[in-house]
């Protein structure tokens, strides 16, 4: 099973797609931010041809951690896009996550501003799921993270 990353920004979803042995993550692709329901289809469509089981949806926390409207926003549209896609969903705390992928694509990539515009979003999204991935495999053998918390990553379906 693979999971998908997604970075929901206003106008654009960066994607990400984690190798069957939820190692590695590898920028994917990026929608267009539309109603929920094209998006969901969409999404829905990569998991299948995919053979991903998951999605973990960045959440945008605060620098001191807690739930702004932001946050609120992608953890609504998390949970609305895991009922519709019956995908199971984990949220990942990606602060700065953008903000890393913008300085390694100047600094590092020598990217201009307009070809790192149209990368940033799924090199974020693979930023996140990387974090994801890492830590899930940091945790004790056999425990299943919370997957309604931010950073938590589990293999089940969340509750509806």
């Amino acid at each position: 099973m693979r999971l998908i990353g997604i970075d929901p920004g206003s106008q654009t979803i960066g994607l990400a797609l984690s190798d069957v042995t939820l190692s590695i993550a590898s920028p994917y692709g990026s929608l267009r931010r539309r109603r929920l329901r094209d998006n969901a289809a969409e999404i829905a469509a990569i998991a299948a041809r995919e053979g991903a089981g998951g999605v973990v949806v960045g959440l945008p926390l605060s620098l001191d951690g807690t739930l702004g409207p932001s946050a609120q926003a992608a953890r609504d549209w998390g949970r609305a896009l895991a009922d519709a896609t019956s995908l199971a969903l984990a949220f990942w705390d990606e602060r700065l996550s953008s903000a890393a992928v913008n300085r390694m694509l100047i600094n590092e990539a020598d990217l201009s501003r307009r070809k790192r515009a149209a990368s940033v979003d799924r090199a974020a999204a693979a930023y996140l799921l990387q974090a994801a991935l890492d830590a899930s495999r940091a945790a004790a053998p056999g425990r299943d993270c919370d997957n309604e918390t931010a950073g938590g990553i589990s293999q089940t379906p969340s509750p509806s």
